[in-house]
């Protein structure tokens, strides 16, 4: 018998709970971070239209492959800072997905600080 908790199943549950007081606006819309066993994505959504208005992961082509994860993050959070800065959105809510402020969710969010977004 496996009493070991699913790690995902877990993390959703840290996720809901967490979504349950936050929500993105057009003014101030929520920066959502995915992060998967070999890449991580960013969004950033508008919850009352239910639209994506940035979005970047470690599979575009201006990330390099060849770097370590954490670096992938790095540059994940700089595009999604860039293309936010495009479409004019300075403010946003992050929401790191019901994962630890930790390694590649921490390089993702400090560099998109750093590339002009607020939170």
């Amino acid at each position: 018998m496996n009493t070991k908790p699913d790690k995902n199943k877990v993390r959703k549950k840290r996720h809901q709970r967490i979504r349950r007081d936050m929500f993105g606006t057009a003014e101030r819309p929520r920066l959502n971070v995915f992060r998967s066993n070999k890449n991580i994505y960013a969004q950033v959504i508008d919850d009352i239209e239910g639209v994506t208005l940035a979005s970047a992961s470690s599979l575009d082509e201006e990330v390099s492959e060849d770097s370590t994860k954490v670096d992938q993050a790095s540059k994940v959070g700089e595009l999604v800072a860039k293309r936010a800065k495009d479409n004019n959105i300075d403010t946003v809510v992050f929401d790191r997905g019901g994962y630890k402020y930790h390694g590649r969710v921490k390089a993702l969010a400090e560099a998109a600080r750093q590339n002009g977004l607020q939170f």
